[in-house]
């Protein structure tokens, strides 16, 4: 990511952006119990979340039991994570400042569940298989592009092409995925790709 870009991000959580959003992700918390069907006995589960902006899944994660990797590039985004946490008080979660546009840091490794939530890397993504423990599920929901009036990011270029998503994750069982308009809890309309998939 450019400094510009950087700088951006930081102004914006500096001033407060995404402040009332808190619940984790509705994609997340639906499809969870699935993902944890038969790792009960586990003693520990390992989890990533990638781009994890302010922390509100990273906390939704750890609050189930997860050992969590959260990444973003973020400074402001990773304190104010930091003081929701302790606030909560949930252990339990690495904080981890790092730009994702270089890939993932090298201790992220062997995990039984990454996320990535609206934030679309292509060639980040189709390498997160081999961050993946066999047996391992990869979470990912990105905005698409659309025709339709939605909330989100203007820029064409942080919004997926119909099916790209499902391309970035080839290779892995593919056990979800879905493309279409949705609202959020707040009631704006998205035009979101959803998959989610398995390392064999």
């Amino acid at each position: 990511m450019s400094d510009s870009d950087k700088k951006k991000w930081e102004q914006r959580y500096r001033e407060g952006a995404y402040q009332d959003r808190t619940h984790p992700s509705e994609f997340l918390t639906e499809w969870l119990p699935r993902i944890k069907e038969g790792k009960f006995q586990e003693s520990s589960l390992r989890a990533l979340d990638i781009a994890c902006s302010a922390g509100r899944n990273a906390l939704f994660l750890a609050r189930q039991g997860y050992e969590v990797d959260a990444v973003d590039i973020s400074s402001e985004a990773l304190s104010r994570a930091k003081n929701s946490a302790q606030e909560a008080g949930l252990s339990g979660i690495t904080w981890i400042e790092h730009d994702l546009e270089q890939g993932l840091p090298v201790t992220c490794d062997s995990y039984d569940l990454i996320i990535i939530i609206r934030y679309l890397n292509l060639p980040l993504l189709k390498s997160l298989s081999r961050h993946l423990k066999p047996e391992g599920f990869l979470l990912s929901e990105v905005h698409m592009q659309s025709d339709a009036e939605v909330a989100g990011p203007e820029d064409s270029r942080f919004r997926a092409e119909a099916g790209e998503l499902k391309k970035a994750a080839a290779g892995m069982s593919i056990e979800v995925y879905w493309e279409g308009l949705r609202d959020d809890p707040d009631a704006r309309k998205m035009a979101l790709a959803r998959v989610l998939a398995r390392r064999d």
